[in-house]
């Protein structure tokens, strides 16, 4: 990557996996979204709901691999670049490799539980039969600072109402 055209087409793309990732945090998901792109078009959108299906697999990536590939009509994107706001987590980097993806652009790390190379990179490991090219950091400071502020907003709601409820006890 380093044509110009290539830098403003990946901060492109994940501006439309932030938008995504705006729609989780409207539904009170950690604010993780996620678009494919085939020849220049998205061609799958995704976007965290784990509590809203009370399932462990509705990450984004999932999601987004399961749109592809009904789309394209085979469970193989090796011409496809995904885009994610959060670096990909065990189960979504082995998706993303069973996929044969071709490219993977992340904004921000995930130092407790990223599988892109912060824990354990399962995207380029050697001993599978595929590896996926990567790129980091495409609007890191915004994906991050969507996260952190969904998080600060959640500790304060949870702030906000242990003291509420302390405060009606007290009044009994």
């Amino acid at each position: 990557m380093d044509t110009l055209n290539d830098i403003k087409a990946d901060e492109k793309y994940m501006r439309e996996a932030i938008r995504q990732a705006k729609k989780a945090a409207k539904l009170m998901e950690v604010p993780i979204g996620c678009v494919i792109v085939r020849d220049g078009k998205i061609i799958a959108r995704g976007y965290n709901r784990r509590n809203t299906d009370k399932s462990s697999i509705s990450h984004a990536e999932i999601t987004a691999i399961k749109k592809a590939s009904k789309k394209c009509g085979d469970w193989r994107l090796e011409d496809c670049t995904l885009y994610v706001t959060l670096e990909p987590c065990q189960m979504c980097a082995g998706a993303i490799v069973q996929a044969r993806m071709k490219r993977v652009v992340i904004g921000a790390m995930n130092p407790k539980a990223g599988c892109a190379g912060s824990v354990i990179n399962i995207l380029q490991m050697q001993q599978f039969n595929h590896q996926v090219e990567m790129e980091k950091g495409v609007l890191e400071e915004e994906c991050s600072n969507m996260l952190s502020t969904f998080f600060k907003e959640l500790r304060d709601a949870k702030r906000k109402a242990d003291g509420s409820s302390a405060d009606s006890k007290g009044e009994n």
